[in-house]
């Protein structure tokens, strides 16, 4: 039987400066896919899918390329062959940067 989970990161949280999600242990899945909804934003947001072997020491994925967002929308984009932990990075760019977002991580195996 396959099983399915959808973890929610972050719910309408305004960042202001760069953040780093809490890890997700996910390594009974096969699948893995990130959903980031952007209600606001000033500025740009960069998304770094970042790996690690116990949740504790981390490196980007480089498997996965950084997302870019410029204006409020959904975007989404697969991860796959991650190891066991998964968490994003985010930087913020531009003058006075703001970003209202929510987090998805939907995981299969």
């Amino acid at each position: 039987m396959k099983h399915a989970l959808t973890a929610v990161l972050e719910r309408n949280t305004t960042f202001t400066a760069d953040f780093a999600t809490e890890p997700y242990e996910a390594g009974w899945a096969t699948e893995a896919r990130w959903f980031v909804k952007t209600l606001a934003l000033e500025g740009e947001l960069r998304l770094v899918t970042q790996v690690s072997p116990d949740g504790l020491h981390w490196c980007d994925d480089d498997e996965t390329p950084e997302q870019v967002v410029t204006e409020a929308g959904l975007v989404s984009w697969r991860v796959r062959e991650f190891g066991h932990w998964l968490r994003l990075r985010a930087h913020l760019d531009g003058g006075d940067p703001q970003a209202k977002i929510l987090i998805y991580l939907a995981l299969k195996s």
